[in-house]
């Protein structure tokens, strides 16, 4: 699969709000929810709907509903609660998983310290959230753990990615479809996107430069 890119001229605009270094940290959480809405309305194209009946003021009519039960939303800590909000607007009875992951500086790969997911979470439709797919290393074992308990429909909403972390996510888990909203230009030697915007994580939570 192709990773989706959304190129609507409104997320361009949003994106140059977060990515300017002089963005505050209420206008650049609210931003980053934004985003992850319009990712999350991309991500339910493929949604199948029920048929139900209703009433309306006027007369009786059939429509279509989401069962909302039958989604997760997989935020990776911490950064990735940060999106949580956008598409919880759009999906408000999900069910929330949390992954707790952080980045060793030296090998530059994911550890895990907390993993906690809804009950029946393999009969769901998951959507795990992180603002960086940078080495995709977070992603890749947090889709590899929902895999082992039992979950076979995933996808991966971001708002930044490298080219680096689209193929080692797409080489080890082919099925997943990636959303974003931006494909940029490398990683860094320190694994940092470029451009960019940062840490995601310390301008969502206000800790940049602590």
């Amino acid at each position: 699969m192709k990773a989706i890119v959304l190129e609507n001229p409104l997320i361009q605009h949003k994106l140059s709000i977060i990515r300017n270094k002089n963005t505050g940290t209420k206008e650049f959480r609210e931003t980053i929810g934004e985003i992850a809405t319009f990712l999350c309305y991309e991500a339910m194209s493929d949604a199948v709907l029920e048929d139900i009946e209703i009433e309306t003021p006027i007369e009786k009519t059939k429509c279509k509903k989401l069962n909302e039960n039958q989604y997760a939303f997989v935020p990776i800590l911490r950064a990735g609660t940060g999106m949580l909000d956008g598409l919880i607007k759009a999906i408000p009875n999900a069910k929330i998983g949390h992954v707790g992951l952080y980045r060793n500086e030296e090998t530059l790969k994911p550890v895990r310290y907390y993993y906690k997911m809804p009950k029946d979470i393999q009969k769901k439709e998951v959507i795990v959230l992180d603002p960086m797919l940078a080495t995709g290393g977070s992603a890749v074992d947090t889709i590899t753990m929902l895999k082992e308990d039992g979950v076979n429909k995933i996808k991966f909403l971001c708002v930044i990615a490298a080219p680096e972390g689209i193929k080692k996510l797409q080489q080890i888990h082919p099925d997943v479809q990636i959303y974003t909203a931006s494909i940029d230009e490398k990683l860094n030697e320190i694994g940092y996107i470029v451009p960019g915007l940062g840490d995601a994580g310390d301008r969502i939570f206000g800790t940049k430069g602590e």
